[in-house]
């Protein structure tokens, strides 16, 4: 990769690529919002449900020092029009949320046969399972741990059948073991599959489905070439992602299946990994 590269659009997953346990580092921050006042756009790329997408990240959107943001896996993306504060749409026609302001720019809620399917194969498997909407998580079962959380969330609620009345975009599972993550189910059979993003958690998600359609959703969007965005993420569900764009960057502490898919792999959040890349490309 050239160090004549210059991005006309970066997107940044959040977990472990931009924050940590959820909170965005302070250095990460302040280069986002250094690169708001030149005339790339920055978008959040993260395989998080919406309603959990964490406020400090919310924030810099309500700002305008983030541009749009892919959620859900690429299931869902969305900006915020800032400077429209009623009416039914926006110029280009897209969904918009009188109450937020918020644009829909492509969205790919579950089928409700396919819905059906994931819930099945769960039960079948036996494993704690929720489902993602937009403004709610519903969980299968109401153990403690979730019982706790639901005071805090508001937005967690416990329904194995909330499919059947909503919009849902993905399935999480929770492995019963380190040794059991459901390796044994041929996802693709049923047009589905299974996106690892912790050692006891996964995602369940159309087999067209990744953070790449989303990409290039908000890229086409936006009128510009796939050729020329970057990327940063740490984790298996970026690798189609990786694949797509002209620049594709890797944490150092990232998956190494994905380290060895990257045009170019960089430190840690604590060692300045974004920071190091962007300097070689840009003045901020």
């Amino acid at each position: 990769m050239s160090n004549l590269f210059t991005p006309k659009i970066i997107f940044f997953d959040i977990d472990d690529t931009l924050s940590r346990d959820g909170i965005i580092a302070p250095h990460n921050q302040a280069t986002l919002e250094a690169l708001a006042d030149t005339d790339i756009k920055l978008v959040i790329a993260t395989g998080r449900a919406k309603p959990m997408l964490p406020d400090d990240i919310l924030d810099l959107l309500d700002r305008g020092v983030l541009d749009a943001i892919i959620c859900m896996n690429g299931q869902y993306s969305f900006y915020n029009d800032v400077d429209s504060s009623d009416g039914d749409s926006s110029e280009n026609g897209e969904e918009l949320n009188q109450v937020s302001n918020e644009v829909v720019i492509k969205h790919y809620p579950l089928t409700l046969p396919q819905a059906e399917q994931i819930v099945q194969i769960c039960r079948q498997e036996e494993v704690v399972y929720k489902l993602d909407s937009t403004d709610y998580i519903a969980w299968s079962v109401a153990h403690e741990r979730i019982k706790a959380m639901m005071v805090e969330r508001s937005y967690f609620i416990v329904d194995p059948d909330f499919y059947k009345t909503n919009e849902v975009y993905q399935c999480s599972v929770i492995f019963n073991s380190l040794m059991d993550k459901m390796q044994h189910i041929d996802f693709a059979q049923y047009g589905l599959k299974l996106v690892h993003w912790h050692n006891m958690g996964a995602d369940i998600i159309p087999a067209d489905a990744s953070k790449a359609r989303a990409v290039q959703d908000v890229c086409d969007y936006y009128g510009i070439a796939v050729a020329d965005a970057m990327a940063f993420g740490d984790g298996m569900n970026d690798l189609e992602m990786f694949d797509l764009v002209g620049c594709s960057v890797a944490m150092g502490d990232g998956q190494p299946a994905l380290i060895e898919r990257a045009d170019l792999v960089t430190g840690s959040i604590e060692e300045f990994g974004i920071q190091a890349v962007l300097d070689k490309f840009l003045v901020t």
